[in-house]
């Protein structure tokens, strides 16, 4: 059963259709911060970034006659630019290394722990941008964007355990840099 979803957009959406730029201009306007740092996330690099979102944007406007509604028009829009993301990662040859998954070796930290330390938002930014292309990657996509590992390992054209083997370890680097920070 298809699900329609009201879009708060839908008028500027309808305009942006008929050629209308200023509706263009607005739209680009309230989605570009956002989807700047969907992009930022995934390619950890500014100026890269920069050019994901405005390439986007290019797409999404002349792709909008392909827009049903069947989600919100920002999450399409989000699903153009994570692809984009993903496929500039693609060109610079991106290589996820198959791994195995071991459920008796990777265990994610229960919530409660009473020794759990809270960390400053800079400083886990910090420590996810310094993770190697694959890691930052998965666990953006996963713990950020909201796919879950099927998804992902669809996406990047990789297993569902190298998925999952590679969002655990990125946990376990992001919270190694920050043991050693304090």
């Amino acid at each position: 059963m298809a699900r329609d979803y009201l879009d708060i957009n839908k008028i500027l959406v309808d305009r942006c259709r008929s050629g209308d730029s200023k509706a263009q201009y607005e739209l680009y306007h309230l989605y570009a911060k956002a989807m700047y740092n969907v992009s930022m996330r995934i390619v950890s690099q500014e100026s890269e970034a920069e050019d994901i979102l405005q390439e986007s944007f290019i797409e999404a406007f002349n792709r909008i006659h392909e827009f049903r509604g069947e989600a919100t028009f920002g999450a399409w829009l989000k699903r153009i630019v994570v692809n984009r993301s993903i496929n500039y990662l693609k060109k610079r040859r991106l290589r996820l290394v198959e791994e195995t998954y071991d459920n008796d070796t990777i265990h994610d930290e229960e919530p409660g722990n009473e020794d759990a330390i809270q960390y400053d938002v800079q400083q886990v930014h910090t420590a996810i941008k310094a993770l190697p292309e694959g890691y930052r990657l998965v666990l953006s996509l996963y713990l950020l964007e909201g796919y879950d590992h099927a998804e992902i390992a669809q996406i990047l054209n990789i297993t569902e355990s190298t998925s999952k083997s590679q969002y655990n370890r990125a946990k376990a680097k992001v919270r190694e840099q920050l043991k050693n920070k304090t």
